[in-house]
C-alpha cells in the first residue's frame, strides 16, 4: 500500500491551474491504486510559519519539523503544486520547505533518506518560460526545486508545465489563448497519465 504526500501552495483555492492538475493527478491515483493512502497539505488554508531560530536550532526535536519530516519519510511519492509567484515558489512552500528539510536528519543528497523518491512539481506559472523563450533566465522555479531536491534528498524530480496560464484574463495575451488552451490539456493528459504509471510502480 503505497502512501502519496500531497501538498497544494496556490493562494486561491478556486481557478488555480496548479490545483486542478494535482487534482487530476490524486484522483487517477485514487482509481489506479485504491487503497493507496493519501496525506493532504494545503499550505493556502493552513501556512506553516516562517522558520525561527528556536525551530532552526532544534532540529528534527522541533515538534512542526518532526511531524513534517515524518510525513515526508513515510511518503512513497510526494506530489507539490508550486505555482509560479514573482518569478519563485510561494512564501509558503518554501516556509515548509526550510521546515521539512533537516540536514543531519533527512537532508543528505544520495545519503538521505529519501533518496528515489519520486517528486512530481507541478510548475504553473502565468506566461512561458520555457528555453528559447524571452523570460528563459526568469525561470527560478524548476531550476530551484530541482536542484533543491535533488542536492538535498537525491530525490527523483519530474515536472508538469502549465504555461500562459493568465492568457485568458489578460488582453495582451489573447493571442496566446490557443496555446495555453494546449499547454493545459497537455498538463491535464500527463497528471493523468504520470499519476497512473507511477501508483502501478509503487504498488508492483
Amino acid at each position: 500500500m503505497a502512501t502519496l504526500l500531497h501538498i497544494d501552495s496556490a493562494v486561491f483555492p478556486q481557478g488555480s491551474a496548479s490545483r486542478d492538475v494535482t487534482s487530476v493527478f490524486v484522483n487517477a491515483w485514487r482509481e489506479q491504486h485504491p487503497e493507496g493512502v493519501v496525506v493532504y497539505r494545503d499550505l493556502a488554508a493552513d501556512p506553516v510559519p516562517h522558520l525561527d531560530a528556536a525551530a532552526a536550532a532544534a532540529g528534527a526535536e522541533s515538534p512542526l519539523r518532526a511531524e513534517l519530516a515524518n510525513e515526508l519519510a513515510q511518503a512513497d511519492a510526494v506530489l507539490i503544486g508550486a505555482p509560479m509567484y514573482n518569478f519563485s515558489i510561494p512564501s509558503t512552500l518554501k516556509a515548509w520547505l526550510d521546515h521539512a528539510i533537516i540536514a543531519g536528519h533527512n537532508g543528505g543528497g544520495a545519503e538521505s533518506p529519501l533518496a528515489g523518491t519520486p517528486f512530481t512539481i507541478v510548475a504553473s506559472r502565468g506566461g512561458s518560460y520555457a528555453p528559447g523563450t524571452p523570460r528563459e533566465s526568469f525561470e527560478f522555479v524548476q531550476n530551484y526545486l530541482e536542484k533543491l531536491l535533488t542536492g538535498m534528498f537525491g530525490a527523483e524530480v519530474d515536472f508538469i508545465v502549465p504555461e500562459l496560464t493568465l492568457a485568458a484574463s489578460q488582453p495582451a495575451m489573447a493571442d496566446l489563448v490557443p496555446l495555453a488552451e494546449t499547454s493545459r490539456a497537455k498538463a491535464l493528459d500527463e497528471a493523468a497519465s504520470k499519476a497512473k504509471a507511477l501508483a502501478t510502480r509503487l504498488a508492483a
